[in-house]
């Protein structure tokens, strides 16, 4: 059987997948990007506790603007489905030997349906918020490589870039992590 898109139906239409029979499980997606910028321009970023930029501190704007449009993110795509967005982590890496800053954001979710695409909209909106911020100084910054690293949960189970995009189901003890949370309250 041949493989096919999800968000098609058998006519090829275009359609918000059904997640309402699919079970509440624990989620999770990390996925990163890179901003490229001169020496100098990634200095300005670092000096002065990141306020030496003209608009101000690059790295806390760039951290508050990932988790905002992450919590959007069905906003922004259109058949992605809203999620139970439950914890995040941004972090926001001096990289000098790119030079620039190395973006990566981690999602976690209980929901029906994954958040890898949270985490890409995250680190999307960081990269862009980094270029906004330095944009008066350098316009030849450049966004690399957004892309997922990680996945886990649900029916697919967990898949790594590192793997070789190998996905492995999870195991069956993990699916439900309410009932881990149940059992350690008795």
């Amino acid at each position: 059987m041949a493989a096919r898109l999800t968000h098609t139906d058998d006519r090829g239409q275009v359609h918000m997948v059904d997640v309402g029979t699919k079970p509440e499980t624990a989620r999770l997606a990390t996925a990163s990007a890179a901003v490229r910028m001169s020496s100098g321009t990634l200095d300005m970023v670092l000096g002065g506790g990141g306020t030496a930029a003209p608009k101000g501190d690059v790295l806390a704007t760039a951290r508050i603007a990932a988790i905002a449009a992450l919590k959007r993110t069905a906003d922004w795509i259109p058949l992605c489905h809203p999620v139970r967005v439950v914890g995040t982590e941004v972090a926001l890496d001096p990289a000098p030997e790119l030079p620039g800053i190395n973006v990566r954001v981690t999602v976690r979710a209980f929901d029906r349906t994954g958040v890898e695409m949270e985490a890409m909209v995250g680190a999307s909106a960081a990269a862009l918020t980094i270029y906004d911020m330095v944009k008066g100084v350098e316009r030849g910054v450049e966004i690399l490589a957004v892309r997922l690293e990680e996945k886990s949960g649900g029916r697919s189970g967990t898949w790594r870039r590192g793997d070789g995009g190998v996905t492995r189901r999870a195991p069956a003890a993990s699916k439900d992590l309410r009932v881990s949370k149940q059992r350690k309250r008795s």
